[in-house]
């Protein structure tokens, strides 16, 4: 029974401390830190994500810290009416992820 109860113990902390390492950003924090100049303007970070899909649009992002780095997260809808999921590091606006939302 001890084994048992020191496993979910682990769990419990493990889990605990993956809830703890990303969290997503509001609006005043979010232009707070585009004023600041420690992430990109938000327009410059939806064009990046559109020019991997062009005639696209936004339709939803949102701003994270995870593992201690900013992430922007786009919704693309394509020209052809495909979702895509386009993950961008928010300080440098690189790319990280783009993959087709199922």
């Amino acid at each position: 029974m001890k084994p048992l109860i020191m496993l979910t113990a682990a769990t419990a902390l493990l889990l605990g401390a993956t809830t703890v390492l990303a969290h997503d950003i509001g609006p005043d924090e979010a232009l707070r830190l585009r004023d600041a100049g420690t992430i990109r303007n938000f327009e410059e970070l939806n064009r990046s994500a559109l020019a991997k899909h062009p005639g696209g649009t936004v339709y939803d992002s949102e701003l994270e810290l995870e593992h201690g780095r900013y992430l922007y997260k786009v919704d693309v809808k394509d020209a052809q009416g495909v979702k895509w999921d386009v993950e961008l590091d928010a300080v440098s606006g690189a790319i990280i992820k783009d993959r087709q939302d199922h």
